[in-house]
């Protein structure tokens, strides 16, 4: 890829001076960022949002970023007629600035990725992807905004350990295969000097890659550390409050599904950071709203087809009981001997009382696909020890006795290592970890969510899972 520069110049704000008690020089420039990370669909605080920036762009320059994960979570942008669209419509309408593509931004596939990306009046970067021959349009390794005299540049990254033998982000594999990524840490050196490059007044870091690395991998932590060109870091990924400084580089996070709003105040003088504040701004707490963005976010969430009733839980269940309703679900409908879903797959709790579709569309957003496998008691425990992944289950008993799993029937008996088996998964586990699944399985009508709904409806409509708790990973 191109090494690209892409200025901005549309968000050019007469400036008032703040007040502030701090030491600084009489020419120094204020600007304060505002950005969300990880909002999986929730809309609702959109207008609140609206009405912060509209108030601080009374008094400063501004600029809103996004650190990446805007899909998969909320039903009423997962399944609107165009999946996606009322995040970007939203974004488009609070003014957002500049986004990093996280890991779930590729969930819906690459032709509503395409149309998506061109719907956005803001700009997409990340250095560590290339969008190859497909029709998606290729992100900016990074941009240069110019605000009210200040030019702020943004290199973006996005994680990339989606697959075990694979360097892809964390969605499911079919989904990205006709692009290339590489590792962040293979590719951030190569932007070390573009601040100078471009006369940049600051260089900020838009990071989906999590605060912190796991399994050798680089997080916002070690990229300060390994990689000092950046004046702060803003990311996204790992869900979760932060607010420290590594390496003298400011390093924030604001948690997740639009509940904070992070805003960064700066001083900028002589292109360095005089003075830096940060605040998490709580969303639900903060009363007031831009009423134009109010009524929008309300058009969105009026959604009928999201509202149908399909069934009753008489109780509160945890995602780890969720994990039950849904694996039982699928064992019945697919009629096999057992089923695993991953974790990640599910991502909701379920409240007491009825059930709307809308409920199910959240717990399971990603439509994946279902297949069954025939497969032996040993490829099934060999599946479950090396993956190093868990998963909820139905169907039988597992345990772990020292470095062995054993698989009881209903009867409590053990099963033999060479029992035949059909196992129902959704298409991203096998997806995943292909190597310990046949070559073909036999690939079922319907997706994950069209599945539980069709239990729902044609099966069992009562869920009670209030105590269950059917969970295996191999220690």
């Amino acid at each position: 890829m191109k090494k690209l520069i892409f200025v901005l110049t549309g968000i050019l704000i007469l400036a008032g001076a703040c007040s502030r008690k701090k030491k600084i020089p009489a020419t120094a420039e204020e600007l304060t960022i505002f950005f969300v990370n990880d909002q999986h669909g929730q809309i609702d605080n959109f207008s609140k949002i609206a009405h912060i920036i509209k108030t601080e762009e009374q008094s400063t320059s501004v600029i809103v970023a996004c650190s990446g994960d805007m899909f998969s979570g909320n039903p009423v942008v997962d399944n609107f007629p165009e999946k996606g669209y009322p995040m970007i419509d939203l974004m488009n309408q609070v003014g957002f600035d500049v986004c990093v593509p996280g890991n779930h931004e590729y969930d819906y596939g690459e032709s509503i990725l395409t149309d998506r990306i061109k719907q956005s009046e803001f700009a997409w970067i990340c250095a560590n992807v290339d969008m190859g021959e497909s029709e998606v349009p290729e992100p900016h390794e990074y941009i240069t905004l110019s605000v009210n005299g200040l030019k702020v540049t943004f290199l973006g990254l996005v994680e990339t350990n989606g697959k075990e033998d694979a360097v892809i982000p964390s969605t499911h594999p079919w989904r990205v295969q006709n692009f290339t990524f590489r590792r962040a840490e293979n590719v951030v050196s190569q932007y070390a000097n573009v601040k100078e490059q471009v006369d940049s007044d600051l260089y900020i870091a838009l990071s989906h890659l999590g605060h912190d690395g796991y399994g050798g991998s680089l997080g916002d932590f070690q990229l300060a550390h390994q990689f000092p060109y950046f004046d702060l870091i803003i990311g996204g990924h790992s869900h979760s409050e932060i607010d420290t400084t590594v390496n003298n580089i400011p390093i924030y996070q604001a948690i997740s599904s639009l509940n904070y709003l992070g805003k960064i105040e700066l001083t900028v003088h002589d292109k360095e950071v005089q003075t830096i504040d940060y605040e998490l701004i709580d969303l639900n707490q903060y009363q007031e709203y831009d009423e134009e963005i109010a009524v929008l976010v309300d058009e969105y969430n009026d959604a009928p087809h999201l509202k149908e009733v399909i069934g009753y839980s008489n109780t509160f269940l945890s995602q780890r009981q969720v994990g039950c309703f849904y694996t039982d679900a699928l064992r019945s409908v697919m009629q096999t001997d057992l089923t695993f879903q991953n974790t990640g797959g599910v991502r909701s709790s379920l409240d007491e009382g009825e059930i709307v579709t809308g409920e199910i569309m959240e717990i399971a957003p990603f439509n994946n696909g279902t297949v069954v496998y025939n497969m032996t008691v040993s490829e099934i425990t060999s599946f479950l020890k090396e993956s190093g992944s868990g998963f909820y289950y139905s169907g039988m008993h597992i345990e772990q006795e020292g470095d062995d799993i054993l698989l009881f029937d209903e009867h409590d008996h053990i099963l033999p290592a060479e029992t035949m088996l059909t196992l129902g998964v959704n298409d991203y586990i096998p997806a995943v970890h292909a190597s310990h699944f046949p070559a073909e399985g036999a690939i079922q009508k319907m997706t994950t969510t069209e599945t539980l709904i069709y239990y729902l409806e044609h099966i069992n409509s009562q869920v009670d899972y209030a105590d269950c708790n059917r969970y295996f990973r191999f220690q």
